[in-house]
C-alpha cells in the first residue's frame, strides 16, 4: 500500500511534468536542443523548413486547450525560443486574400473535428480557435474563407459562446 505523502508527491510530480509538456516550461532558449524539445512536447502537429535551415514546430494544445505554441529550432537544432500564437497580434496578421496554408503558419494548425465548419448558403469555410482573451476569459477568434476560392473574406473574434448569459464558471483562462 502506498502512504499518502508517497502518493501525494508522486501524483505532484505527474502534474508538473504534465504542465512542463504542455507549454515548454523549463526548456531553455540557446540551451535546450530539438531532441529535448520532442522530448518534453512530444511530436509537433505541423513543421515547417525555414529558408536558413531552420525550423518551427507547431503544438496546438486544443480543442480544450487555449494555446497553440511555436517552437522555433535554429539550423543547428537549438531552440530559440517558444511563443503562444493564439494573441490578438497573431489575429491581426491574417489578412483578406490569404490561403489557408498563410493561415495556419499564422496560428497554427485548425483542429479538423472541432474548429471547421462549411456554411453552403454562403459558400463560407470557417476555422475556429478557442483562445485566453486579454481580460482572461475564453473566446474565439474565426477566419471566414471564400468556400470556392479558399481565400480569407474577414475574420472575427468573440466572447465564447459557452461563457454567455452569466456562466462563468470554467470560463476563466490564464495567459
Amino acid at each position: 500500500m502506498i502512504r499518502p505523502r508517497v502518493l501525494a508527491g508522486l501524483l505532484f510530480t505527474l502534474l508538473l511534468t504534465a504542465c512542463a509538456g504542455y507549454d515548454g516550461r523549463g526548456l531553455r532558449p540557446g540551451q535546450s536542443g530539438e531532441e529535448e524539445v520532442l522530448r518534453l512536447m512530444g511530436p509537433p502537429a505541423l513543421r515547417w523548413e525555414d529558408a536558413d535551415g531552420g525550423s518551427r514546430l507547431a503544438y496546438p494544445r486544443g480543442p480544450q486547450g487555449l494555446h497553440t505554441y511555436l517552437v522555433r529550432i535554429d539550423p543547428a537544432g537549438r531552440l530559440l525560443g517558444i511563443e503562444n500564437l493564439l494573441t490578438p497580434a497573431h489575429f491581426a496578421r491574417v489578412e483578406r486574400g490569404m490561403r489557408p496554408a498563410q493561415v495556419e503558419r499564422i496560428l497554427g494548425p485548425v483542429d479538423p473535428a472541432h474548429g471547421v465548419s462549411y456554411f453552403p448558403a454562403r459558400d463560407e469555410l470557417v476555422w475556429e480557435w478557442r483562445y485566453c482573451a486579454p481580460w482572461s476569459q475564453r473566446a474565439r477568434f474565426y477566419v471566414l474563407f471564400d468556400g470556392s476560392a479558399r481565400v480569407v473574406r474577414s475574420t472575427m473574434s468573440l466572447d465564447d459562446p459557452e461563457c454567455l448569459g452569466g456562466r462563468l464558471s470554467g470560463c476563466w483562462c490564464a495567459h
